[in-house]
């Protein structure tokens, strides 16, 4: 019993470490952004669905930002049923790749 407790520990651990090395890379956040450009790379744009808002622009916001928002929309703590279908479907490595990409963008 205490080596299977030991294992869990330790697998817990590796995958804790595997996702703390995650880093995004911006190049192939590019090719990942074909959800995000229709609301977020159109300046003024607002959306209507679930309400009528301000669709921010996220060219050039800090990736940490980005990708703590995406995890939050993913798990139900931010509101907006769109994104939460969006974040949803990305991996952690997804979301720190279009993390990287928008961070380096200018905000228009």
């Amino acid at each position: 019993m205490k080596k299977i407790f030991a294992l869990c520990v330790l697998a817990g651990l590796a995958q804790g470490a595997l996702a703390a090395d995650i880093v995004g890379n911006a190049k192939a956040g590019q090719a990942k952004i074909e959800l995000c450009i229709g609301c977020h790379g159109i300046p003024g744009y607002k959306a209507t669905f679930p309400e009528v808002f301000q669709v921010p622009m996220i060219g050039g916001q800090s990736a940490k930002y980005i990708e703590n928002a995406l995890k939050a929309y993913q798990k139900g703590e931010r509101k907006n049923p769109s994104m939460r279908g969006i974040a949803g479907s990305l991996s952690d490595q997804d979301m720190a790749d279009v993390a990287a990409f928008y961070a380096q963008q200018k905000q228009k």
